[in-house]
């Protein structure tokens, strides 16, 4: 199962994705998938933050963490098949594949699709969380434009092939469908 989470700043994504998890693992250890690259005290303070509201809120599950700034298929080959995983995030990850890697943008899609199909293949429950930053004016300068687009076009495909569709906005969940267009034909009358 792969379900994709996705929501503004600050608007509870986190907690949506962390309850589904943590439903699915049951007894079993549940898997934290830290995209994130360390880098200022601003970081450091942050999955700080985030470690510890997962042991305080969720302190009856044991959580397992693997950082993978940019390898996430290394990471999710390390979960035993069944297990959930939670991704956090998709945002952090983009900008390592166009920033702090020699991928081009399709070896990194490639990555990503290569994640995915593991852990459907291993029945993995898979939570992957993302920022909807497409809600703000439209940048003015071309690598936003770059990044922004390459990040949407990896949301584009994630939902495609996720299981389930969430938005979060001020802390509640919204369930996306997937559309299937039918193009028909104009009758003439």
């Amino acid at each position: 199962m792969i379900v994709f989470v996705s929501g503004g700043a600050r608007s509870g994504k986190s907690d949506i994705a962390e309850q589904r998890a943590v439903s699915a693992a049951g007894s079993s250890p549940c898997y934290y998938l830290a995209t994130a690259h360390v880098y200022d005290d601003e970081m450091v303070k942050r999955v700080a933050r985030h470690r510890q509201s997962r042991q305080g809120q969720w302190h009856t599950v044991q959580w397992k963490t693997l950082e993978a700034p940019l390898r996430i298929d290394r990471a999710i080959a390390k979960v035993p098949d069944g297990g959930a995983v939670l991704l956090d995030c998709l945002t952090l990850w983009a900008s390592q594949v166009l920033y702090a890697s020699k991928l081009s943008e399709e070896e990194g899609l490639a990555l990503l699709a290569n994640a995915l199909a593991d852990a459907r293949a291993r029945s993995l429950y898979l939570v992957i969380v993302s920022n909807d930053i497409n809600e703000a004016l439209p940048p003015t300068d071309a690598e936003t434009w770059r990044y922004l687009a390459f990040l949407q076009r990896a949301h584009c495909w994630v939902a495609q092939e996720a299981d389930s569709v969430l938005e979060v906005v001020a802390g509640c969940a919204m369930k996306w469908e997937h559309q299937e267009w039918k193009h028909e034909k104009e009758v003439n009358v």
